[in-house]
């Protein structure tokens, strides 16, 4: 069995993570921890989440467990993640970050410390949105600069980044279709007096609001028609199942990056 600490083990996402994972037959639920001064510290996990008894509590901080596992499931926050992933290589245990947020710097020192341990990183870790990054790639190279391409994403009012990393990564797929620089031409607000639309921009809009999971459509607009491909997440449970899934692959490979597209086997699609 592999066993597994989930960072956040306490909120949203890291309760229904540890559900899949006590779920998951090559999987063993054995460390979860939260932020030092975290009320739920010394509960149990699985009674928190509603879903029966962990047999474990949850702990202060990576420190306290990370001798515990052999990969660390981590969808915290970008700063503490950070921190795990240096702690990770220095002990040299395995890890899956769904943490959206994460800059370009903060992205190129992970690659640099995943020299030492391996690595799955992804924005999002559900199997039908890792299809949709792949269809956004192709329509786009097929329709080629004849169609405008714009994204919307939409999640609840307690998310903290905007763009989502899904809506970003979404965009970059799409770029990469029209061989562009999403650096240059991503839009991610239109206010006021814009002028016309360029041909090689694609744009990103947010939209913040209830208790929405998350919800991203991708457009291609052309002359006379337009294509809609879009993604609805009913509950998180798609994501946390398909971290539980990159736990299992992650756990035996060599050190390095990688992400979704080799857990499900989709790099040559």
């Amino acid at each position: 069995m592999i066993n597994v600490i989930i960072a956040g083990a306490a909120g949203r996402m890291g309760q229904r993570i540890g559900y899949m994972v006590s779920q998951h037959p090559d999987l063993n639920y054995a460390a979860a921890f939260e932020a030092p001064g975290s009320p739920a510290i010394g509960n149990d996990p699985g009674v928190m989440g509603g879903w029966g008894e962990a047999g474990i509590k949850i702990e202060e901080g990576l420190e306290a467990v990370i001798d515990k596992g052999d990969v660390i499931i981590d969808f915290t926050f970008h700063k503490a993640t950070m921190e795990f992933a240096k702690m990770a290589s220095a002990h040299k245990r395995a890890m899956v970050i769904g943490t959206t947020g994460l800059s370009v710097e903060n992205l190129e020192e992970l690659k640099k410390l995943s020299a030492n341990f391996p690595c799955v990183q992804a924005p999002n870790m559900a199997v039908g949105v890792n299809v949709l990054f792949k269809l956004a790639e192709k329509t786009a190279s097929i329709l080629g600069d004849d169609y405008n391409i714009e994204i919307v994403e939409l999640h609840h009012n307690k998310k903290k980044d905007a763009p989502s990393g899904t809506a970003l990564k979404l965009a970059e797929m799409a770029a990469s279709g029209v061989n562009r620089d999403l650096e240059k031409v991503g839009v991610y607000e239109r206010n006021g007096i814009i002028g016309e639309r360029t041909v090689e921009e694609i744009g990103v809009q947010t939209v913040r609001g209830g208790d929405i999971v998350g919800e991203h459509t991708i457009y291609f607009a052309g002359p006379g028609e337009r294509i809609e491909i879009t993604h609805r997440a009913h509950s998180r449970d798609n994501f946390a199942q398909g971290a539980a899934k990159a736990a299992a692959w992650i756990a035996d490979k060599e050190a390095g990056m990688y992400t979704m597209f080799d857990v499900l086997d989709l790099q040559d699609l």
